[in-house]
């Protein structure tokens, strides 16, 4: 059963829209399709928000370290609440997926991708689960830091937002811990 999903991105509104903070837009879909709020948690260096899915409740966790500390706010929060990293849920952006395609996945390296890095270094493990979400790659010759750190364009982003679409229909599922189920779902596509 997943007791934490974790957005990652990085605060501040000239952020706010990038690809990277992918994490973070998916979150804020799910908060305000609860009607509830995120609460600054100054002691897990986050915003938190708690919601019910399909009966089950769920914390919600947008760290606001930058991404580079995610794990840092994660690691928090788990200790805290006394979290097994097979309980937590962390949705990020996904450099080798094109824009709009959504997987799920259990353990594996971190890939570059530097909140993942701190996640796993807070956690001391690899064993959480990641819902991928991609944003695609640039092209040959521009820097990955200024592609993810920039604005999708409307198509990209309306890719991003089916994307979402398409993962919140499963939360209930992944929530409860069905995991295998969703996988074949998502991955198989």
């Amino acid at each position: 059963m997943i007791k934490l999903i974790v957005g990652l991105g990085n605060p501040g509104q000239q952020y706010e829209k990038t690809r990277h903070n992918a994490g973070f837009l998916f979150l804020d879909e799910l908060v305000s399709d609860s009607g509830c709020d995120w609460v600054n948690e100054s002691r897990f260096d986050g915003l938190l928000a708690v919601i019910r899915v399909s009966g089950n409740k769920v914390m919600l966790l947008k760290p606001t370290t930058f991404m580079n500390r995610s794990g840092q706010s994660v690691g928090k929060v788990a200790r805290y609440y006394r979290l097994v990293p097979e309980e937590i849920l962390v949705i990020h952006d996904e450099l080798d997926f094109d824009a709009g395609v959504v997987k799920l996945k259990k353990n594996g390296g971190h890939a570059g991708h530097n909140g993942l890095r701190d996640i796993i270094a807070h956690l001391g493990s690899k064993e959480f689960y990641r819902l991928r979400v991609g944003i695609g790659r640039p092209s040959a010759g521009k820097v990955v830091a200024d592609f993810v750190l920039s604005n999708p364009s409307k198509n990209e982003l309306n890719s991003i937002l089916s994307a979402f679409d398409l993962a919140r229909s499963y939360m209930g599922q992944m929530i409860a811990g069905d995991m295998s189920v969703v996988m074949n779902k998502l991955n198989s596509g």
